[in-house]
């Protein structure tokens, strides 16, 4: 289970409570494994203006508390990248100083940078080279990277697969973030399967609408040779 429920703002507001409110549910759940979302609207983790940069901090602060006290294995956060808004070398350089000072105080729960609307892999290659911490890696993101990105999901893959520590995995026609099933969209599926394979990450969630579509995932999965109970 990958929950969006520590990225919402109202739930970070009121925090002790949602943390007993979702320990609860995970009981109802019965999933041995939790991923938590952090939060991502309105938030800069690399901004210039000190306030903007205090509540950013803040709302990621929260959200790892979250991940702590629930157990989780993984957090992910988003690269909050909007392109044309920064250069893409700035963005690199000021994320590796969030990280590289949020991780100086946070190595209880793994975190993963995932891709959202980043049209080009190499500004976050940047930031995966330059922090060296084994509690610290990418979340590839591959419908995102087919449907922003510049150059095919394939060289994605071939690129960040070294820093990726967890997967999102679903499909689309690359003109919209459809979520559909793996065979659904447009993705080249069989050469991106071929080169996950090479992938250090030991998690995926598979981020689908239907539970149709979340099967079909897991079937495309297996058939290709990945253990989808392991991951």
């Amino acid at each position: 289970v990958e929950s969006i429920e520590f990225s919402i703002s109202d739930n970070l507001d009121h925090l002790s409570e949602s943390i007993r409110s979702y320990r609860k549910r995970l009981k109802q759940i019965h999933s041995e494994h939790l991923i938590l979302h952090g939060p991502f609207l309105d938030l800069v983790p690399y901004s210039f203006d000190s306030e903007i940069l205090k509540t950013s901090e803040k709302r990621y602060e929260q959200s790892y508390q979250a991940a702590v006290e629930l157990g989780a294995e993984k957090i992910v956060y988003h690269t909050c990248y909007y392109p044309g808004v920064y250069f893409p070398d700035i963005w690199a350089e000021r994320t590796t100083d969030f990280y590289q000072n949020f991780l100086d105080k946070h190595h209880e729960v793994g975190i993963v940078l995932e891709n959202v609307l980043d049209t080009d892999w190499r500004p976050i290659k940047k930031v995966a080279e330059a922090i060296s911490d084994p509690h610290f890696g990418l979340c590839l993101d591959i419908g995102h990277a087919h449907c922003y990105g510049e150059e095919l999901v394939t060289e994605w893959v071939r690129n960040l697969n070294p820093y990726c520590r967890h997967l999102h995995v679903h499909d689309n026609h690359r003109g919209r973030d459809e979520h559909l099933a793996l065979g659904q969209g447009n993705l080249p599926l069989q050469q991106m399967l071929s080169l996950l394979q090479e992938t250090p990450a030991d998690t995926c969630t598979i981020e689908c609408m239907e539970i149709s579509q979340v099967r079909q995932c897991c079937k495309v999965l297996r058939e290709s040779g990945w253990d989808t109970a392991k991951h």
